[in-house]
């Protein structure tokens, strides 16, 4: 039995696929006009070791991500610039060639995570004629009206708008204190955006509306229905995805479909850098890969930190920590290749809490804590950890014919004279304090 935190219920529930033995699942992808950072990053990883414990459990997945290439505002007011062209102005190429520059790097970036890629990366600008049949159903239904910029949903005419951010759609619009222009409620969202008079767009298309270009929600309900249907069993992303773009997503889908959207509905925390701020790339803590790897971080260390840290949980991003990951990444690797290669009379038990740590919504933290407790005194056999790690995916069996680990860094030396000071010194409480630093840095004490 596999549990999982619907944020629809608000609930740890028991995961019951619509189809025995088959997942649908949807996750959001990147918006294509500047690098991943990190806190992108943390998402794809959450999403990868779902994946990868729904298919240790034995589920065929059918993975679908989306890339957005168009559509995509710098406020989630359907108000500013396309990011795609902002992206163009910063780089002086066209909104094409970022797109499918920035589309590149973010594979390489899967690949550096040893994240596995979806089985359909499908972008938006490739399906502009299923979003517009999704903008016309909703305008048979009565749930759209035009404004001078474009046309919009009306919000209004669904009684349970909000419900996946817990709010009520009486308590949004109460909430208004903006500008709305045009728009009749707060809460509408643009479904299709008209370009600009006299204007000439890099990126627009013909519509029954006009000359324009799709909004940002619309893709991801059209390209999830196409591949998936509806409804689908999963829908993953961040948490700042839930007010907007998850809300929105299901006013569309469930006003043209009359049904659920999706059945379980995953999100992952943010990432903080210093005085609890978000890392997002408006601000000044912009971390891509790229600079870990300037500071000769392997990615799979930032893999390594994120599973110290429930997906649910927010993560405290700081380059101690960070450096503390990879030397315990590389004790780990050391350890296990230390392991008696075949089976142990362990192994069973092992497995067994493994599996209760990792389908009780993804406890990576306590997975990562039994592992350690038995490749310590050897109890954990090299054949049952590599099988484990086809959910961890830290590439143990790439790394266990490597050289032993570099020799320790002076901050492990001095933690371990200081224990070996206060254990002279008969400071029990003092050792034992330092000992757990060591652990927690990867090292073994004896």
């Amino acid at each position: 039995m596999i549990l999982l935190h619907n944020t629809l219920t608000r609930k740890t529930e028991e995961f019951v696929p619509i189809k025995k033995g088959r997942v649908g699942m949807y996750t959001c992808g990147p918006t294509v006009y500047n690098y991943a950072h990190l806190g992108n990053l943390r998402s794809y990883v959450f999403e990868d070791i779902l994946k990868r414990v729904l298919r240790f459990n034995e589920f065929k997945v059918k993975h679908v991500m989306n890339i957005t290439d168009v559509g995509h505002l710098t406020s989630d007011a359907d108000e500013g610039e396309d990011k795609m062209e902002k992206g163009s102005a910063r780089e002086g190429k066209t909104a094409w060639e970022i797109a499918e520059f920035y589309t590149e790097a973010f594979k390489k970036d899967l690949a550096e995570l040893n994240i596995s890629e979806p089985d359909i990366f499908c972008k938006a600008t490739d399906h502009i004629k299923e979003q517009i049949a999704l903008v016309k159903k909703l305008e048979k239904k009565g749930f759209t009206y035009r404004t001078l910029d474009g046309v919009y949903f009306d919000t209004s005419k669904l009684e349970d708008y909000g419900k996946l951010a817990g709010l009520k759609n009486q308590e949004l619009r109460a909430g208004a204190r903006v500008d709305i222009g045009d728009k009749k409620n707060m809460t509408d969202f643009a479904l299709w955006k008209f370009s600009p008079p006299l204007v000439k767009r890099q990126m627009e298309w013909e519509s029954p509306w006009g000359k324009g270009f799709p909004g940002w929600h619309i893709e991801c309900s059209a390209m999830s229905t196409k591949y998936l249907g509806q409804p689908f069993d999963i829908h993953c992303g961040g948490i700042d995805h839930i007010p907007v773009h998850h809300t929105n997503e299901i006013a569309q889908s469930e006003a043209a479909e009359g049904k659920p959207m999706a059945n379980y509905w995953l999100h992952n925390e943010f990432i903080n850098v210093g005085e609890g701020a978000k890392m997002a790339k408006s601000g000044d803590n912009f971390l891509t890969l790229a600079v870990l790897k300037e500071k000769n971080i392997d990615p799979l260390a930032y893999r390594y930190l994120l599973l110290q840290t429930h997906y649910r949980k927010q993560l405290a991003f700081s380059w101690n920590a960070l450096g503390a990951a990879q030397t315990g990444l590389k004790n780990l690797y050391t350890t296990i290749a230390g392991l008696p290669k075949e089976k142990t009379p362990n192994n069973q038990g092992i497995l067994e809490q493994f599996t209760a740590h990792i389908n009780n919504d993804m406890d990576t933290p306590a997975a990562l804590a039994l592992i350690w407790t038995n490749i310590k005194d050897k109890r954990a056999s090299q054949k049952l950890i590599l099988e484990l790690d086809e959910v961890l995916g830290l590439e143990i069996k790439n790394n266990l014919e490597k050289k032993p680990a570099e020799e320790m860094p002076e901050e492990v030396k001095i933690i371990a004279r200081a224990r070996d000071d206060a254990r002279q010194n008969k400071d029990w409480a003092k050792s034992d304090e330092l000992r757990k630093q060591l652990e927690d840095l990867g090292y073994t004490v004896e």
